[in-house]
């Protein structure tokens, strides 16, 4: 089986290049068009990784991944010479699950597309029944990342859904902000110090939506703890 590669990148030098590294690994690589609405070509090619530049004609690479996070949990790495922290964190934030910086080495980038593959699908994918996280009538479905509390279901994010099963999963405990931040970025160096408090409002939101108002209570100067009043 190929699988398909769809390359939002719209530096045509690049493109091919990544195509042409793609194709010689036993990939099949795609290199989108139609930057005015990449979702008609990613509807039509339906790929299982996405490599997305962050600057694009029309609309940036974060509103796209937040557009295919909606249809899809494939993996999505960006490629940009946008190097600071924040647009990483940004991009993580958005549903991503990893980032490369311009220049690079496309060995590298080959390595990295790889290693998604095989994650979602080869040897270290789920497998068997699906996993479900549930906290008194709250169920996280951590291969979806869908959220469901008394027949409301709603799709969170990769970062959002780590945070509440980790919240899960140790209540009635306290979880500090060190091991949440450990949970949700592999280096501390490009976290912004609000960045933490700014997801976990997220996830708050989200219980909001579903029924669960005040289900995240702030334990000052420690870290989080999940308030079950419901």
């Amino acid at each position: 089986m190929k699988y398909k590669v769809y390359i939002v990148e719209d530096d045509s030098s690049i493109s091919r290049l990544l195509q042409e590294y793609i194709n010689k690994y036993g990939f099949e690589g795609r290199i989108a068009e139609n930057f005015e609405d990449i979702m008609i070509d990613f509807n039509e090619y339906n790929p299982d990784l996405v490599l997305l530049d962050v600057n694009l004609p029309k609309f940036d690479g974060f509103y796209w991944c937040k557009k295919i996070r909606q249809k899809s949990k494939l993996p999505i790495i960006f490629i940009s010479a946008r190097d600071s922290g924040m647009d990483q964190v940004m991009a993580l934030e958005s549903g991503a699950d990893d980032y490369i910086t311009k220049p690079f080495y496309y060995d590298v980038a080959i390595a990295k597309i790889k290693s998604q593959i095989r994650r979602a699908f080869g040897d270290y994918a789920a497998k068997g029944e699906e996993r479900i996280v549930e906290l008194e009538g709250l169920k996280f479905y951590p291969e979806r990342y869908e959220i469901e509390f008394k027949g409301e279901k709603l799709i969170i994010t990769k970062r959002e859904g780590i945070l509440l099963e980790c919240l899960m999963k140790k209540y009635p405990k306290v979880v500090t902000r060190d091991l949440l931040l450990e949970k949700i970025w592999d280096d501390l160096e490009f976290v912004e110090e609000n960045t933490l408090s700014v997801n976990i409002s997220r996830v708050r939101k989200r219980l909001q939506i579903v029924g669960i108002d005040k289900g995240i209570e702030t334990i000052r100067g420690t870290g989080y703890r999940l308030n079950k009043t419901w």
